[in-house]
Protein backbone atom coordinates (compact mmCIF):
# COMPACT_ATOMS: atom_id res chain seq x y z
CA UNK A 1 0.00 0.00 0.00
CA UNK A 2 0.91 3.62 -0.63
CA UNK A 3 2.30 6.24 2.45
CA UNK A 4 1.33 9.46 1.18
CA UNK A 5 2.61 12.09 3.51
CA UNK A 6 1.17 16.22 2.35
CA UNK A 7 3.39 19.31 3.41
CA UNK A 8 2.82 23.00 2.16
CA UNK A 9 0.30 24.31 3.78
CA UNK A 10 -0.68 26.98 5.58
CA UNK A 11 -1.80 30.77 5.87
CA UNK A 12 -2.04 33.10 2.58
CA UNK A 13 -3.66 36.07 1.56
CA UNK A 14 -6.01 36.35 -1.18
CA UNK A 15 -4.60 36.24 -4.27
CA UNK A 16 -1.45 34.71 -3.31
CA UNK A 17 0.03 30.94 -4.02
CA UNK A 18 1.19 28.15 -2.79
CA UNK A 19 2.64 24.55 -3.76
CA UNK A 20 1.71 21.24 -1.62
CA UNK A 21 3.55 18.63 -2.02
CA UNK A 22 2.91 14.53 -1.45
CA UNK A 23 5.82 12.34 -0.66
CA UNK A 24 4.86 8.70 -1.00
CA UNK A 25 6.35 5.64 -0.28
CA UNK A 26 5.99 2.37 -1.92
CA UNK A 27 7.10 0.64 -5.63
CA UNK A 28 4.22 1.37 -7.59
CA UNK A 29 4.37 5.53 -7.21
CA UNK A 30 4.92 4.99 -11.18
CA UNK A 31 1.90 2.98 -11.83
CA UNK A 32 -0.58 4.98 -9.81
CA UNK A 33 -2.79 7.67 -10.66
CA UNK A 34 -3.14 10.28 -7.47
CA UNK A 35 -5.45 12.95 -7.16
CA UNK A 36 -5.77 16.07 -4.44
CA UNK A 37 -9.33 16.34 -2.73
CA UNK A 38 -10.28 19.36 -0.04
CA UNK A 39 -12.27 19.34 2.64
CA UNK A 40 -13.51 23.00 4.14
CA UNK A 41 -15.47 22.76 7.67
CA UNK A 42 -19.11 21.32 7.53
CA UNK A 43 -18.29 20.40 3.93
CA UNK A 44 -18.33 17.17 2.33
CA UNK A 45 -14.47 16.11 0.78
CA UNK A 46 -14.25 17.71 -2.43
CA UNK A 47 -12.35 16.71 -5.64
CA UNK A 48 -9.93 19.05 -6.72
CA UNK A 49 -7.31 17.34 -9.48
CA UNK A 50 -6.07 14.26 -10.58
CA UNK A 51 -3.12 13.01 -12.89
CA UNK A 52 -2.12 9.79 -14.86
CA UNK A 53 1.09 7.93 -13.83
CA UNK A 54 2.70 9.51 -17.02
CA UNK A 55 1.57 12.90 -16.58
CA UNK A 56 0.64 13.06 -19.78
CA UNK A 57 -3.59 13.59 -18.43
CA UNK A 58 -4.31 15.33 -15.84
CA UNK A 59 -8.33 17.02 -14.64
CA UNK A 60 -9.01 19.17 -12.58
CA UNK A 61 -12.42 20.22 -10.86
CA UNK A 62 -14.11 23.67 -12.74
CA UNK A 63 -13.74 25.57 -9.57
CA UNK A 64 -9.76 25.43 -9.75
CA UNK A 65 -9.40 25.50 -13.14
CA UNK A 66 -7.10 27.59 -14.79
CA UNK A 67 -5.53 28.32 -11.03
CA UNK A 68 -4.49 24.96 -9.93
CA UNK A 69 -2.01 22.63 -11.79
CA UNK A 70 -1.08 19.11 -10.63
CA UNK A 71 1.97 17.50 -11.41
CA UNK A 72 4.24 14.62 -10.52
CA UNK A 73 7.68 13.66 -10.44
CA UNK A 74 8.10 10.04 -10.52
CA UNK A 75 11.96 10.20 -9.88
CA UNK A 76 10.86 11.43 -6.57
CA UNK A 77 7.65 9.65 -6.09
CA UNK A 78 6.38 13.27 -5.41
CA UNK A 79 3.23 15.13 -6.69
CA UNK A 80 2.47 18.26 -6.48
CA UNK A 81 -0.61 21.27 -6.73
CA UNK A 82 0.33 24.35 -7.39
CA UNK A 83 -2.29 27.27 -6.42
CA UNK A 84 -2.55 30.45 -7.75
CA UNK A 85 -4.49 33.23 -7.54
CA UNK A 86 -6.17 31.64 -4.11
CA UNK A 87 -9.16 32.60 -2.74
CA UNK A 88 -10.63 32.29 0.77
CA UNK A 89 -13.39 30.04 -0.82
CA UNK A 90 -10.06 27.91 -1.03
CA UNK A 91 -9.25 27.43 2.68
CA UNK A 92 -9.83 23.94 3.47
CA UNK A 93 -7.72 20.63 4.42
CA UNK A 94 -6.04 19.58 1.37
CA UNK A 95 -5.77 15.43 0.97
CA UNK A 96 -3.81 13.60 -1.69
CA UNK A 97 -4.87 10.04 -2.77
CA UNK A 98 -3.60 7.17 -4.68
CA UNK A 99 -4.98 4.89 -7.20
CA UNK A 100 -2.12 2.08 -8.21
CA UNK A 101 -2.60 0.65 -11.43
CA UNK A 102 -5.90 3.12 -12.20
CA UNK A 103 -7.12 3.44 -15.13
CA UNK A 104 -7.84 7.35 -16.40
CA UNK A 105 -10.37 6.25 -18.21
CA UNK A 106 -13.24 7.09 -16.09
CA UNK A 107 -13.78 10.50 -14.87
CA UNK A 108 -16.71 9.93 -12.32
CA UNK A 109 -14.18 7.41 -10.86
CA UNK A 110 -10.89 10.20 -10.66
CA UNK A 111 -13.42 12.53 -8.48
CA UNK A 112 -14.71 9.57 -6.20
CA UNK A 113 -12.90 9.48 -2.93
CA UNK A 114 -13.82 5.99 -2.57
CA UNK A 115 -11.90 4.94 -5.70
CA UNK A 116 -8.70 5.66 -4.23
CA UNK A 117 -7.06 2.94 -2.19
CA UNK A 118 -4.59 4.97 -0.14
CA UNK A 119 -4.92 8.46 1.87
CA UNK A 120 -2.37 11.33 3.49
CA UNK A 121 -3.05 13.06 6.66
CA UNK A 122 -4.03 16.26 5.05
CA UNK A 123 -2.27 19.68 5.72
CA UNK A 124 -4.31 22.61 6.31
CA UNK A 125 -4.69 25.72 3.62
CA UNK A 126 -5.79 28.95 4.68
CA UNK A 127 -6.79 31.84 2.83
CA UNK A 128 -7.40 35.34 4.54
CA UNK A 129 -9.41 37.91 2.61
Amino acid sequence: QVQLVESGGGLVQAGGSLRLSCAASGHTFSSTVMGWFRQAPGKEREFVAAIDWSSIYTYAADSVKGRFTISRDNTQTTVYLRMNSLKPEDTAVYYCAAKPYGSFDTRTDLQDGRWYDSWGQGTQVTVSS
